[in-house]
């Protein structure tokens, strides 16, 4: 009975500071192991790779009838996810934009600075709200086009959006729904009209774009707009809050190899991709088979929900040499913390630069810094796994 009550063991609060021993359990009951729900856990890495790359697996929640209106097309399947997915991809990178993210890089080192400014010796600070939260929601409203004064709008309606979209195993989600999806609206509406000023009157940000793209053919409709603006929006800067966040408390629970990349900061960029394995911002995806499918002997049938734990295949044994231990030396880091497939996170460069820059100005910050409490306090949030506050004594 133990292992048909993982999901509500994993996504229960108490189990949020360490989950891992859980995805062992999960690891060790058998690659697919189906729960009291009905739904069907996947925690092994071969077996997740293999379902991420799978045309037979869905990510539409309609598949399972539990939503009427179109889905951004993060939640969308091809040919819809690949039309929606170009036609977004084409003011944000190559081939068309090629130098967007590599342009951010200098205002992403100056909105760091500063941040940073107010970071003295003596002083108690909150890496959350003080630095890991504000830089990439800058840098994604910079980066969209949303006025620096309407920046903390946001904070509210990604709370209950992000809320909405979490595991909640056995409970009801009617009214976190509810709000999700007022939020939506609401922020949609907001994008929709800011973007709406810009038309005939381009400028250099990604609305502005949207409204301005002079084929027909390439436009996107107003729905589409509306949910992709608040998409990119969102999933700009949470996944990104989480990285550094869980870096930064990751680096503090380990000095010598905080110290060690102290010394060698060219090691950076690979200790990036390790925390991206070991402590990913994402920590579950969802999948429905269009048909019946065999996965590792076990039948999982059609329109079943389908949970792939990525944070368990990124702990497991049978993939990674000693996966429990934080290693930025590590050479093979091919890790499911962007996912994989056609779903692979588009936004992954403009994430790792953002966590480069943030953990390269901290280092010299944490290296005599001291965690207040440990663990911290967590989100409520299971699938975008990470400290709602981070307090350090510097």
């Amino acid at each position: 009975m133990q292992s048909e009550t993982l999901l509500a063991r994993i996504t229960d609060y108490a189990s949020r500071p360490d989950p891992y021993p859980l995805y062992a359990e999960l690891r060790e009951a058998g690659p697919v192991v189906q729960q009291a729900d009905g739904s069907y856990l996947v925690g092994t890495y071969h077996e997740i790779a293999a379902l991420l790359h799978d045309p037979r697996m869905s990510v539409d929640p309609r598949t399972r009838g539990e939503v009427a209106h179109k889905p951004p097309f993060l939640r969308l399947d091809d040919p819809e996810h690949h039309r929606l997915r170009t036609l977004t991809m084409r003011p944000f990178g190559p081939p068309h934009s090629p130098d967007r993210v590599d342009s951010m890089r200098g205002e992403i080192e100056r909105i760091t600075r500063e941040l940073l400014e107010p970071f003295e010796a003596g002083r108690q600070i909150d890496i959350v709200d003080d630095f890991a939260y504000p830089l990439p929601v800058t840098v994604i409203c910079r980066l969209l086009g949303v006025p620096r004064e309407d920046e903390p709008l946001f904070r509210a309606w990604s709370d209950a959006i992000v809320a909405s979209a979490d595991f909640r195993a056995e409970d009801d989600s009617t009214e976190t729904d509810k709000a999700g999806d007022q939020a939506r609206m609401e922020m949609g509406g907001y994008l929709v009209n800011l973007a709406e000023q810009r038309r005939g009157k381009p400028s250099d940000d990604m609305l502005s774009a949207f409204v301005n793209e002079p084929d027909p053919a390439l436009r996107l409709t107003r729905e589409e707009l509306a949910e992709t603006a608040v998409l990119l929006l969102i999933a700009g800067h949470e996944t990104t809050v989480n990285l550094i966040t869980n870096g930064s408390l990751t680096l503090l629970r380990h000095p010598e190899q905080l110290d060690h990349l102290r010394r060698d900061p060219e090691l950076l960029p690979r200790a990036v991709e390790e925390l991206l394995r070991y402590e990913p911002p994402v920590h579950m995806r969802e999948r429905t088979p269009h048909a019946d499918i065999d996965v590792a002997g076990t039948k999982i049938p059609q329109h079943a929900s389908v949970i792939l734990a990525l944070a368990s295949g990124n702990r497991d044994p049978m993939r990674f040499h000693e996966p429990d231990r934080f290693d930025p030396t590590r050479p093979d880091i091919e890790h499911l913390g962007f996912g994989s497939g056609i779903h692979i996170c588009f936004g992954g460069p403009l994430a790792r630069i953002e966590a480069y820059v943030a953990l390269s100005a901290l280092l010299p910050h944490l290296g005599s810094a001291r965690l207040v409490e440990d663990p911290p306090p967590y989100r409520q949030n299971a699938m975008l796994r990470g400290p709602r506050h981070l307090p350090v004594h510097l």
